[in-house]
């Protein structure tokens, strides 16, 4: 009786059975980034060698019709508390995100746009 317990406590654990086959996944970004769900302290990177270290690529948009996000800037950090409004810091070990600023339309994760009036800031309405 013993026997059989090991014996079929041992084929259960089955070590000779192969490793599963993973499926080839291509390199590349799980999902896009969402740039409505990004508010608080932001740090602007803009030295290229660093930009593997930040969380998005932003293009800083000249128009404010084209921008996907009207950005305001708030004085106090505890304000910054939905999309669009944001509060720079100086120190980067300090910042919720980290963005790194392009001048290339076509590398940005998304675009902003600046806005003096506070109730104009947030995202845009996705077509």
């Amino acid at each position: 009786m013993l026997h059989a317990l090991l014996l079929s406590g041992f084929l259960a654990l089955n070590p000779f059975q192969p490793a599963p086959a993973v499926p080839f996944v291509a390199a590349g970004p799980v999902g896009s980034i969402d740039a409505c769900r990004i508010y608080g302290s932001i740090f602007l990177e803009t030295y290229p060698h660093r930009r593997a270290q930040c969380f998005a690529t932003v293009y800083v948009e000249p128009e404010e019709a084209f921008a996907d996000v009207l950005v305001y800037q708030e004085d106090n950090k505890l304000f910054a508390d939905k999309a669009g409004f944001w509060y720079f810091t100086k120190a980067r070990d300090f910042a919720d995100y980290v963005l790194f600023v392009t001048d290339k339309r076509a590398l940005a994760d998304f675009s902003i746009q600046y806005t003096k009036v506070r109730s104009y800031a947030g995202c845009r309405a996705q077509r």
